[in-house]
């Protein structure tokens, strides 16, 4: 068995030590320097704040300030920090992290820097020393996979992503259980790119409900399901031009890390509640201001971390802004409070002869 630290105590990371300590792992579960009470909690009680789970008595929890300690002996890491906290990582791993010990990737999420767009495991991975830079696999999960729902031991799918098959397959058989169903894929590229733009789309998709909500069943009861599987459509199209273009493979697109995953964060949570206040008509910094102060967006978080890459990159003509209407709409509606108004025209260009 083997020794597994998880770096972030959040739904995920915590979520995620369940089928680790079924396969009977070492897990240390060590929080951020967010993540106090959390830790506290799980040492007085066992059980997530947040998850309202039990975790397994097995777990260790850590605070960030013992990370070393928790470090001795691991054989693998997990990063499941929040996406705004992965520089955070980078600096607390790399004294700590030894040589050719494998990283996995739960955070989720894509980084803008300049006119180019990074993935947040080869962000993490610039902070490392050029030794461990050049001796650390990163392998990164995808798939829709509800952290509540794995707590729980529900059936979740998920791939595996790295570059080596040989790996990949040892890996899985580490993780996976008659709940967590693992297949490996070495399109890292692509699935990071898919998990990552699921939440700017579902943000999009979560706007439904306001217009609903604004507008009113129809009189024979009639909802708008019609429009928020275009808007769901248009999310898988344009992320398989954004993975065309950061090198990855479209396969991941129409399996789980593209469509399985955007389908499940589309279903509720975070964004489709900030997509509900936005589908109302309030602008987005009212209504995060006047609703959701404490909560983390995903998809508008992703919007304001890549919006200036991505206007930057369509005013250059690297990126096609014909491929990507909603994207730029909902960047728009982000970072500028722009209204909630979809550019139908613009949706499917070049689908009929694509």
């Amino acid at each position: 068995m083997a020794t597994i630290v998880v770096l972030g105590a959040g739904v995920m990371g915590s979520a995620f030590t369940m089928p680790l300590a079924d396969n009977g792992h070492h897990v240390r579960l060590v929080g951020t320097h967010l993540d106090a009470d959390i830790i506290e909690e799980i040492h007085e009680t066992r059980v997530h704040p947040r998850l309202k789970s039990r975790l397994r008595d097995t777990v260790e929890p850590y605070t960030y300030d013992r990370l070393g300690e928790a470090m001795q002996g691991v054989d693998l890491v997990v990063v499941g920090v929040n996406s705004l906290g992965i520089d955070w990582a980078g600096e607390m791993l790399r004294p700590v992290l030894p040589e050719g010990i494998p990283v996995l990737f739960l955070t989720k999420g894509l980084a803008g820097e300049g006119d180019s767009l990074e993935l947040l495991p080869h962000r993490l991975r610039a902070h490392l020393t050029p030794s461990q830079q050049a001796r650390t696999p990163l392998v990164a999960i995808g798939g829709p996979s509800i952290a509540g729902e794995l707590a729980e031991g529900r059936d979740t799918c998920v791939v595996i992503a790295g570059n080596d098959a040989a790996f990949l397959n040892r890996l899985a058989s580490m993780v996976r259980t008659p709940y967590y169903h693992v297949w490996p894929s070495t399109d890292l590229v692509g699935v990071e790119t898919c998990v990552a733009l699921k939440n700017i789309y579902a943000l999009a998709v979560g706007c439904v409900g306001g217009l609903l909500a604004k507008a009113g069943k129809a009189g024979n009861e009639a909802v708008m399901y019609n429009l928020a599987a275009a808007i769901f459509a248009q999310g898988l199209w344009e992320t398989a031009y954004m993975v065309d273009y950061m090198g990855g493979q479209r396969r991941s697109v129409f399996t789980l890390p593209g469509a399985g995953d955007l389908y499940v964060t589309s279903m509720g949570g975070r964004n489709s509640r900030m997509g509900w206040h936005l589908g109302q008509g309030a602008p987005y910094s009212v209504a995060k201001r006047d609703f959701m102060p404490d909560d983390t967006i995903e998809g508008a978080q992703l919007a304001q971390a890549i919006g200036p890459t991505v206007e930057a990159l369509m005013a250059q003509g690297k990126l096609d802004p014909a491929a990507l209407p909603l994207m730029a709409r909902m960047i728009d509606i982000v970072t500028h409070d722009a209204p909630v108004e979809f550019p139908w025209d613009a949706f499917f260009a070049g689908q009929a002869t694509g």
